[in-house]
C-alpha cells in the first residue's frame, strides 16, 4: 500500500474520529510492516546498516587504546578517556533526541547523525593533539545520538509486533557487525598502516553506510511529527515512563548489560599485548572476530523471546555471559576467546530482548522510553568503562573480573523479578 503524503497524514490524524469521513484513512488504519513482506526486509537491512555505521564509528578506538597510551603519553584510564566521553556524550545526546524525535521527520534525523557523525571521525584521524583528538570523539557521540532512540522507535511504531523480535535482533546483529569491524578492521589497518589510516577509514565506510541507509529505509507510516510541545507534556510523559511496571528494571538491565560488556572490551586488548601473550594488534583483532557471535544471538534471541518468554531469554544470556567472564580469567589463550564469544553472544542476545521489550512496554512516546534506556546503557558504558581503567591499574584482570561479575549479578537480580512480572501477565 502506497503511503499517504505527509500533509494527508498530518490533517487526517487531527481530526477526531467522530467527525471524519468512512473513507478517510488515518494513521492507526494503515497497515503495519508485516515479516516477510519486501518492505518489512528493507527496513530491516537499511537499520542493519545504521546499526553497523553506530557501533562501528563509536568503537572504532577501543583496540587503539594502547596505541593512544604510546603516541600521546597518556596512562590507560586517560587512553579509555577517547570512547568514555564519547559514550557520555552519546547518552545526553539520545536522552534529547528521544525528546526531538516527537517533532521531527525520524528518517532525516537518523540520516543527518550518520552523516555528521562519519565526517566527525574522518577528522579524529588528523587530529595532532590528544586534546583535540577527545573533543572530536565528544563531538561525535553527541552527533550519533540521533540515531538508536529513533531506530528503535521506528521498529516499534511501524513492525507488527509478530515481526519485531526478529526486526529488532537484525537492527542489533547490524551494531554487532560494526563492533567488530571497528574492531578487526581497525586492528589490521593500524598494523599494515597506522591508526590514523585505520580511524580514517572506518570514517570513510560509515559514510557509505549511510547512503545505503538513506536509500532502503521506508517512510513512517504510523508516525506523524507533532511541533510545539511543552516541556510539561515532555515532563509528563518522562515521569510516566518510570511509572510502567517493568521499565525501570529493563534501564538498569541495559545500565549492567553495557557497562560490562564495554569494560571487558576496552581492558582485555591491554592483558593480550603483555606477557605471557604479547599479541599484536592484528592478533587481537582475530581474536575479536568473535564479535560476529552477535550477528547470530541477536536475531535468535528475538525468535526466542516470541516462543518462550523475554524474561527467561534475558536470564539466560546474563548466564552466558557469568559463564565467558569466568573463563576469561582462566590462562590457555583459547579459554579467553572462548569466554570473550560468550560474553559476546550473551550481551547481544540480552540486548536485543531488552531494548525490543521496552518498545512493547511504552504505551506512548516510544522514542523518549527508548531513549530512556539508551541513556542508562551509554551511562553504563562510559562511567563503568571508565572505572574499569582504575581497577585494571591497582588489581589487574581479577579485579576487573570482580567489577563485571558484580554488575552481571545485579542484572540477574533484575532479570527473576521481570520473570516474576512476566509470568504473572501470561
Amino acid at each position: 500500500m502506497t503511503p499517504p503524503p505527509e500533509s494527508h497524514r498530518t490533517a487526517t490524524s487531527a481530526v477526531p474520529s467522530s467527525l471524519a469521513s468512512p473513507r478517510t484513512a488515518t494513521v492507526s488504519d494503515i497497515p503495519y510492516l508485516e515479516r516477510g513482506t519486501r518492505a518489512y526486509w528493507r527496513a530491516s537491512i537499511a537499520l542493519l546498516f545504521a546499526g553497523y555505521a553506530t557501533f562501528s564509528l563509536l568503537y572504532c578506538v577501543q583496540p587503539l587504546l594502547p596505541s593512544f597510551s604510546a603516541a600521546f603519553d597518556v596512562t590507560p584510564a586517560q587512553s579509555s578517556l577517547s570512547l568514555s566521553l564519547t559514550t557520555a556524550a552519546l547518552a545526553l545526546a539520545v536522552f534529547v533526541a528521544g525528546f526531538v524525535s516527537e517533532g521531527w521527520s525520524r528518517h532525516k534525523q537518523m540520516t543527518l547523525s550518520l552523516t555528521v557523525s562519519a565526517l566527525l571521525t574522518i577528522g579524529v584521524s588528523i587530529a595532532p593533539h590528544w586534546h583535540q583528538l577527545l573533543v572530536l570523539r565528544t563531538l561525535e557521540g553527541l552527533a550519533l545520538g540521533g540515531v538508536p532512540a529513533v531506530a528503535m522507535a521506528y521498529l516499534a511504531e511501524e513492525v507488527h509486533p509478530d515481526g519485531l523480535g526478529l526486526a529488532m535482533g537484525l537492527y542489533v546483529g547490524g551494531t554487532a557487525i560494526g563492533g567488530m569491524a571497528g574492531r578487526v578492521i581497525t586492528g589490521v589497518v593500524a598494523d599494515l598502516f597506522s591508526w590514523r589510516v585505520a580511524i580514517g577509514t572506518i570514517g570513510v565506510l560509515g559514510l557509505l553506510s549511510m547512503l545505503a541507509f538513506r536509500a532502503l529505509l521506508p517512510p513512517s507510516r504510523h508516525f506523524v511529527p507533532r511541533r510545539g510541545l511543552g516541556f510539561a507534556h515532555h515532563r509528563s510523559a518522562l515521569l510516566r515512563q518510570f511509572t510502567r511496571p517493568g521499565l525501570p528494571l529493563l534501564f538498569l538491565l541495559g545500565f549492567v548489560l553495557m557497562g560490562s560488556f564495554v569494560t571487558l572490551y576496552n581492558y582485555i586488548g591491554y592483558r593480550l599485548l603483555a606477557p605471557p601473550y604479547q599479541l599484536n594488534q592484528t592478533e587481537i583483532g582475530a581474536i575479536f572476530v568473535v564479535y560476529l557471535t552477535g550477528v547470530v544471538a541477536s536475531p535468535w534471541s528475538g525468535r526466542m523471546a516470541d516462543t518462550f518468554g523475554r524474561a527467561r531469554v534475558l536470564t539466560g544470556s546474563l548466564l552466558l555471559m557469568v559463564l565467558g567472564l569466568a573463563l576469561t580469567m582462566l590462562h590457555p589463550l583459547t579459554m579467553i576467546a572462548t569466554g570473550i564469544a560468550c560474553v559476546t553472544f550473551g550481551f547481544f542476545a540480552g540486548h536485543s530482548v531488552a531494548s525490543g521489550w521496552v518498545g512493547r512496554l511504552a504505551k506512548d512516546a516510544k522514542g523518549q522510553a527508548a531513549a530512556l534506556y539508551l541513556l542508562a546503557y551509554y551511562i553504563g558504558s562510559s562511567v563503568i568503562g571508565s572505572y574499569g581503567g582504575h581497577v585494571w591499574a591497582s588489581h589487574g584482570w581479577n579485579g576487573v573480573a570482580g567489577l563485571v561479575g558484580t554488575l552481571l549479578a545485579i542484572g540477574l537480580v533484575a532479570a527473576m523479578r521481570l520473570r516474576g512480572r512476566e509470568q504473572a501477565h501470561a
